[in-house]
C-alpha cells in the first residue's frame, strides 16, 4: 500500500524549519540548565559544589541538606501554610471571579458600561503599597491569612477575559434555559460553568501560581514567623544563609551545614507542587486564555 503523498518543502522552507528548531532547542537548553543546576546542588556534598561551579550530576549524591531541613518543621510548617493559602485563596478568586463576571457578560446588565471602566481603569492605576497596608491595618488583618485573600480577591485582567468568555456561550442557548424556567443562578451552574472548564481550569492555574509565589504580601502583612509562608522563609534562608529552617544539633558531631545545597534544596521543594500540577492543567491552558480574548 503506497504512503500518503508527504508535503514537499522548499528549499527556503527547509532552511527557516532548521533555523526555528535551532532556537527552540537553544531557548529549551536555557530554560532546563538552571533547573537541572538546582536540582543536582541540592544532592551535591560542600565538598562537590566547592570544586564544581556548574554541576548539572553529582558524582556522589547525598540527602544532606533535605534531612537538614526537614530536622524541624519550620519547613513543614511553612509548606502547610501556603497550601492552605493557595487552596482557600484560589477557590475565593474563582468564587468572586465568576460571580462578578457572568452578570458583566449580560449585555442587558443596566450600567455595565460604567462598570467596565472602572475594571478596566484598576489595570492601569493601583491605590500603592502605602495605602493598601493602612487598609489591611485599619480593617484588622494583619498578622492574619486573611491579609494573603482579601485584597486579592478578584484579579481585574482575569476577570475581563472570564467575562469574554461567558460571552460567547450562545445566546440561544441562554434564551432556552431562560424558557424553560431556569433561574440566573441555575442557569450559571448547569450551563455557563460547565461550558466554560477549559477557562476555569486555565484561571485556577493562574490563581494558585500568584498564591504560591506570594511573597511581599507575606512580608509585609505577617509578623509572625510561625506564620510565614514558603517564599517568605527561602528569602530568609538565602539572606541569612541558614535562617534557622534546621537543627544542626540533631545532624551529628562531624555535620556540616551544606549552605547552598540547602538553598537548593529549599528551591526545589518550593517549586515542586507547582511543576507536578501543570502537566494536569496544560491541556486547557492554550484553549482557556485564547477563547477568553478573542472576543471583547
Amino acid at each position: 500500500m503506497k504512503s500518503k503523498n508527504k508535503i514537499i518543502k522548499s528549499p527556503g522552507e527547509r532552511v527557516f524549519d532548521i533555523v526555528l528548531y535551532t532556537i527552540l532547542i537553544i531557548v529549551a537548553l536555557v530554560t532546563i540548565f538552571p533547573i537541572l543546576y538546582i536540582v543536582a546542588g541540592s544532592f551535591a556534598s560542600v565538598k562537590e559544589l566547592t570544586m564544581n561551579r556548574f554541576l548539572l550530576i553529582p558524582k556522589a549524591p547525598v540527602l544532606d541538606a533535605y534531612k537538614y531541613i526537614f530536622s524541624t518543621d519550620t519547613l513543614s510548617r511553612s509548606m502547610i501554610v501556603t497550601i492552605g493559602v493557595t487552596i482557600v485563596g484560589t477557590c475565593v478568586n474563582l468564587l468572586m471571579t465568576v460571580l462578578m463576571a457572568y452578570p458583566l457578560s449580560r449585555t442587558n446588565l443596566i450600567g455595565r458600561k460604567y462598570l467596565m471602566y472602572g475594571i478596566t481603569i484598576t489595570l492601569v492605576f493601583s491605590g500603592g503599597m502605602i495605602p493598601t497596608y493602612l487598609i489591611v491595618d485599619a480593617v484588622g488583618l494583619i498578622d492574619s491569612y486573611a491579609a494573603l485573600i482579601i485584597p486579592t480577591a478578584i484579579s481585574s485582567f482575569n476577570l475581563i477575559l472570564v467575562k469574554n468568555f461567558f460571552q460567547q456561550v450562545p445566546e440561544s442557548l441562554i434564551e432556552a434555559a431562560k424558557i424553560d424556567g431556569c433561574s440566573e443562578i441555575k442557569l450559571l451552574a448547569n450551563i455557563i460553568l460547565p461550558l466554560s472548564k477549559p477557562a476555569l481550569a486555565t484561571f485556577t492555574l493562574f490563581y494558585a501560581v500568584g498564591h504560591w509565589n506570594t511573597f511581599m504580601n507575606a512580608l509585609l502583612y505577617l509578623n509572625d514567623s510561625k506564620k510565614w509562608t514558603i517564599q517568605v522563609l527561602l528569602r530568609q534562608i538565602v539572606i541569612l544563609s541558614q535562617g534557622g529552617v534546621g537543627d544542626e544539633s540533631l545532624m551529628g558531631a562531624e555535620f556540616v551545614i551544606p549552605t547552598q545545597s540547602v538553598k537548593m534544596a529549599v528551591i526545589v521543594i518550593a517549586t515542586l507542587p507547582i511543576v507536578i500540577c501543570y502537566p494536569f492543567m496544560q491541556k486547557y491552558f492554550d484553549k482557556g486564555v485564547m477563547a477568553g480574548s478573542i472576543k471583547g
